[in-house]
């Protein structure tokens, strides 16, 4: 019997994802028991054709090349995965949907030469394709990168809860960032699933993972106003920086005034 072959495909993004994928070899060497990594031309010299089992995307569609590159890889997968908050909501790269900036002008404050320079507004991968899975954060959390890989080669479908980051917090006993220390962390409106990582460490969150299911941006935006006395640059800011895109986090940034 053939093993499942997996896929890594990079659009716009920092490669940190697929980074952090190689930064598990230990587990990986066990895995790759089971699995067939097919392409993944960071890791890899010989890449193959697919079709493939799983394809894993990390990165935003910024460009028109871009999305033929994405809608191929959907025609290959049999599923695919949006690794990362790049390819779930659009990430860093989606800040330039904001500048006010026409796609002409924002070519020419980042190019010198734009004769072969063709870009778009934006976007993660499920406003193109259909999507099966997610990982969010910047980069992804290891652990559920595993379990999704174990979980998909046993055929059932894993079961991520996104409420807030302010549930792992409490479950680790750390001082609240925001009510304690006054700062300006994300963590009430950020989905879980990172262990509180930054905000253990004593560093509030910014909202990597984009919106909790249970996320109240507009509230939250208040409180770092009224209370933090942040202006309203700022909290935008904070709102634009992962998960603009998104609905709820719109909310956060007053897209909707």
């Amino acid at each position: 019997m053939s093993k499942p072959k997996l896929a890594f495909f990079k659009l716009s993004s920092c490669a940190g994802c697929q980074l952090s994928v190689l930064n598990i070899e230990p587990v990986l060497l066990d895995v790759l028991g089971a699995i067939d990594i097919t392409y993944f031309v960071m890791a890899k010299r010989s890449n193959y054709h697919g079709p493939y089992d799983i394809g894993f995307v990390e990165g935003a569609v910024t460009s028109p090349r871009e999305l033929e590159e994405l809608k191929n890889i959907r025609r290959e997968c049999n599923l695919v995965v949006a690794m990362g908050t790049c390819a779930c909501f659009g990430g860093i790269p989606s800040i330039k949907n904001f500048t006010g900036m026409t796609q002409r002008q924002m070519e020419e404050k980042v190019y010198s030469e734009l004769w072969d320079i063709k870009s778009i507004p934006v976007q993660g991968i499920d406003y193109y394709i259909p999507v099966d899975h997610y990982l969010r954060g910047c980069p992804i959390d290891l652990e559920e990168f595993l379990t999704l890989v174990k979980s998909l080669l046993k055929g059932v479908n894993p079961h991520f809860r996104f409420h807030s980051v302010c549930n792992e917090c409490k479950l680790n006993e750390n001082i609240c960032l925001l009510v304690n220390r006054g700062k300006a962390c994300m963590g009430s409106v950020t989905a879980s699933g990172c262990n509180a990582l930054c905000p253990s460490l004593g560093r509030e969150c910014e909202g990597c993972r984009g919106p909790a299911s249970d996320c109240n941006a507009e509230s939250l935006a208040k409180t770092f106003s009224k209370e933090l006395g942040l202006d309203k640059a700022d909290i935008v800011r904070k709102f634009r920086k992962y998960a603009g895109n998104t609905s709820e986090f719109s909310k956060g940034a007053g897209d909707n005034e």
